[in-house]
């Protein structure tokens, strides 16, 4: 016995062959499948790593797009307050405008009303100036006046002097 551990050329040989057969074999019916097998899964990888790369891009454009709504939607805030105070001091101003003029109408309807009660009272004070003149110039004329021509010619100054004013 030689033992297991010995190496005769016919052992080698016939595990050669075996070797050799059974990788014939393996490439026929196995490293084909097997090898075309890796091919399509380093394909799978590299076309998720493309799909992945398109999602990266498409992310960053919608996020590009985002951030530019969102500058327009700031701007067109903006405008839009810009707009709603300029138009809330244009009314403001208007208010003021229109109550200004009417308290000058007011005040110019109230001065007008004055004068014209003022006026009224001026007239009537002078009629009443008038009549009391007259009144007191016929009483104390009365007894010196006796003929009626005199009478009427002191009563027609009178009436000419106080007419005038």
């Amino acid at each position: 016995m030689e033992g297991l551990l010995s190496v005769s050329v016919g052992t080698v040989f016939w595990a050669s062959v075996a070797f050799l057969c059974v990788l014939v074999i393996m490439k026929r019916m196995a490293w084909g499948p097997i090898m075309s097998s890796l091919k399509d899964r380093e394909e799978g990888i590299a076309n998720a790593l493309r799909q992945a790369d398109l999602a990266k891009e498409e992310m960053s454009r919608l996020q590009a797009s985002n951030e530019d709504l969102l500058r327009e939607a700031r701007n067109e805030r903006d405008r839009i307050l810009n707009e709603a105070k300029a138009m809330s001091d244009k009314m403001r101003n208007d208010a003021v405008g229109r109550s200004q003029e009417e308290a000058n109408r007011i005040i110019a309807k109230a001065q007008a009303e004055i004068e014209n009660q003022k006026q009224a009272a001026i007239t009537d004070l002078k009629n009443q100036v008038a009549d009391l003149s007259v009144q007191l110039a016929e009483v104390l004329l009365k007894d010196s006046l006796t003929e009626e021509q005199k009478q009427k010619a002191l009563n027609h100054s009178l009436i000419k002097e106080f007419g005038a004013n």
